[in-house]
């Protein structure tokens, strides 16, 4: 089943083309990482995803349902806001800077979106931000505030919050840059267990050798366009494209 699909989406800032026109399919369960070097494109291709950034033109479509679509003159048309609400539940996003509430302690700011999106009582989004505190291996830290946690276990905590709400798929933006080479280990731990868990994500990230290990499709951007696409022992082992090439030349000893 189809989860996502994105259909001709295009996008600028004043005069510059940052996504010039990408198609995308994601199915369920599928884990698709997305590579490619500064300024390809990459972030605001998952910003424009997640609605964060609003696209010019094209389609976005989340289980069938549409969010975007393109009117006669080729301006990008919403779905009015209702809906659009019920479609950005089926997703969640993790930020590279984590993004959490540094007033809120840990529990706080993992039941605080299940309570005020989803409307679930305390007691049950407690038990919920509990289970995915264990299965991060950070119980011990329920009542800690972020100051208080390294990078990786905030990063850690962050996506217990975007799995508190249940989505159907989620989005990582670069999720270890911001941490240091010896915690970025224990983040890509915790995607691999994802994945193995059936979890349907897209993931931009420069590190190629996660990229390949976790990802079972590797999407290259270069200057807003998908130059090369297919599975990582194709794309990253064996690119056919000298852009590709080019750029995985710059990574050799990290793969």
């Amino acid at each position: 089943m189809k989860l996502l699909e994105i259909k001709n989406l295009k996008k600028s800032f004043g005069d510059l083309e940052v996504i010039k026109d990408i198609s995308l399919d994601v199915e369920e369960g599928q884990v698709v990482g997305i590579i490619g070097p500064s300024g390809s494109g990459k972030s605001t291709l998952l910003r424009c995803a997640t609605m964060l950034e609003t696209m010019d033109s094209g389609e976005l479509i989340y289980l069938g349902e549409k969010a975007v679509t393109t009117d006669e003159s080729g301006r990008a048309v919403y779905a009015p806001g209702k809906d659009l609400k019920r479609i950005q539940s089926y997703f969640g996003l993790v930020f590279q800077n984590f993004n959490l509430f540094p007033h809120y302690s840990v529990i706080k700011n993992i039941i605080d979106p299940p309570i005020t999106v989803q409307k679930k009582s305390k007691d049950e989004a407690i038990e919920i931000g509990r289970e995915l505190l264990a299965k991060m291996g950070l119980s011990h830290k329920e009542d800690a505030y972020p100051y208080q946690l390294s990078g990786g276990q905030q990063q850690r905590v962050s996506i217990a919050r975007a799995l508190a709400l249940n989505p159907r798929i989620l989005f990582f933006d670069e999720p270890t840059s911001a941490l240091d080479p010896e915690l970025t280990g224990e983040i890509l731990k915790v995607i691999k267990d994802l994945a193995a868990e059936n979890m349907t994500m897209v993931i931009v990230t420069h590190e190629m050798g996660f990229a390949r290990d976790v990802a079972d499709h590797i999407i290259f951007m270069n200057d807003g366009l998908i130059v090369e696409e297919g599975a990582p022992e194709q794309v990253i082992n064996n690119p056919e494209n000298e852009r590709t090439k080019a750029f995985l030349n710059r990574f050799s000893n990290a793969i």
